[in-house]
């Protein structure tokens, strides 16, 4: 938007949050493309009509250099005619002109120095003219021979550089086996617990263990642990020397809830109804308590609830909003009794809950959901995040790096529904210094 126009919007916002009707002109807005859906409902979102005034008022100066026309034209087309005059009649005062402009013009005129002609300075000019095309003529004539590394050459690169050196750009993943992984998996809880079974997590579980073998790693699936046997395997696996490895990876599919913390949030249950903060989970493999595992990856899968909540999203224009993959009657959640809210639910739905991370380096810990909301799982093809993020996998490892396909999943969960109502969002926190490229069938010998 121009920026005498913004002024103007500036100087009229008190005028405008007291008279403006907004609801009248969100339909227009959208129709004459100056906002989106979604940027609408966030205007609505902002409270009663004055506090939509200010937010509409403050947002159109965002919108292009079009905007303030066509919101004088919808002032006038929805019988807001003082508040569009007035914005007209400012518009065509001169008296802003002169302050945006001069002050372009006062930075633009100095640059080309050719009309000041002083003595001085004469002698000065002619070395520079000719200077400037010479120096692009040796570079791109140069490039063409190419005998040495030529900037088209340098760009390149990165794809050979896919070769598994460790390095600045990527962590060294050439190693035969990989490195280890570990799978838990709790199904069927103790009556005790109070916590249903997870019907749906032996197909996340399949799926995850012949990825990750298919990826190089050693894979070790244990099934239906309380939380004194989720710790002894940690630390069983923190024993292991992981010198000649490349990386180590958890996989924990279970119930989960959020636990208070000093640091990081969430927790995993066993199947006797005891948790484990992922804190923990974490700490068996930092640098200090697995050195064989200091400045290699360490990866953490988490599908479990975040919490009660369930997000019902907000709505996006038919361009931006594909079917939705996961309206099933068989969409769960993994999420105790204490929060979980599901009573309008079917009986099929459930949540699943978050976890959480530590500060030490190359460590990335991915969450199914954003802390706090649940997380959904059909019960017959799996979780939405396993689904999607195995398939994601299975198609992208040979070429993207690990936070680039997280990225990819995050995307595509987002696009799912359970019951066309509730919404997911997975999350990572990422601690790793380098890329990461997964070894796949056709780069492992």
């Amino acid at each position: 938007m121009d920026e005498r126009h913004k002024k103007l919007l500036q100087r009229n916002r008190t005028r405008l949050v007291k008279e403006l009707e907004p609801s009248c002109l969100y339909d227009l807005l959208l129709e004459k493309g100056v906002f989106t859906q979604d940027m609408i409902d966030e205007i609505k979102s902002a409270g009663t009509r004055r506090d939509q005034a200010r937010q509409l008022s403050r947002d159109i100066e965002t919108r292009g250099s079009r905007a303030f026309l066509l919101f004088v034209e919808s002032l006038d087309q929805t019988g807001q005619t003082q508040l569009a005059q007035a914005l007209r009649e400012g518009s065509a005062l001169g008296t802003l002109e002169p302050i945006a402009p001069p002050v372009v013009r006062a930075a633009l005129q100095p640059l080309p120095i050719v009309s000041p002609m002083d003595v001085d300075k004469k002698i000065l000019i002619p070395p520079i003219t000719p200077i400037t095309p010479i120096t692009p003529i040796t570079p791109t004539h140069r490039p063409s021979p190419t005998p040495g590394p030529s900037p088209e050459g340098e760009a390149l690169r990165p794809k050979p550089q896919r070769i598994r050196r460790d390095s600045i750009q990527s962590y060294k993943m050439d190693a035969s086996p990989c490195g280890h992984c570990l799978i838990i998996n709790n199904v069927e809880f103790e009556a005790k617990s109070e916590l249903s079974n997870r019907a749906g997590s032996n197909t996340d579980c399949e799926k995850l263990q012949r990825r990750f073998s298919n990826m190089n790693f050693i894979v070790k699936v244990t099934t239906n642990l309380r939380q004194k046997q989720i710790r002894k395997e940690l630390l069983a696996l923190s024993k292991i020397d992981h010198s000649s490895f490349d990386c180590c990876v958890v996989i924990i599919l279970s119930h989960g809830t959020e636990v208070s913390h000093s640091r990081f949030p969430g927790a995993v249950y066993g199947v006797d109804g005891l948790f484990v903060p992922v804190q923990h989970v974490t700490n068996f493999l930092n640098g200090q308590n697995c050195p064989s595992l200091q400045g290699k990856p360490k990866l953490f899968f988490i599908q479990a609830c975040g919490g009660g909540e369930k997000d019902t999203g907000f709505e996006v224009s038919p361009e931006d909003s594909p079917p939705s993959a996961g309206e099933g009657e068989d969409d769960q959640t993994d999420a105790i009794p204490s929060s979980s809210s599901s009573d309008s639910l079917s009986l099929y739905d459930e949540p699943d809950a978050r976890a959480s991370l530590p500060t030490p380096s190359d460590i990335l810990v991915s969450y199914s959901t954003f802390p706090g909301y649940v997380s959904w799982r059909d019960t017959q093809a799996g979780s939405w995040y396993v689904e999607t993020l195995e398939r994601v996998f299975a198609q992208t490892a040979s070429e993207d790096d690990l936070v680039t396909m997280l990225m990819m999943v995050n995307h595509e969960v987002s696009q799912n529904s359970a019951k066309g109502l509730y919404k997911q969002m997975p999350g990572s926190f990422n601690f790793l210094r380098k890329l990461l490229y997964f070894q796949t069938p056709m780069n492992c010998s």
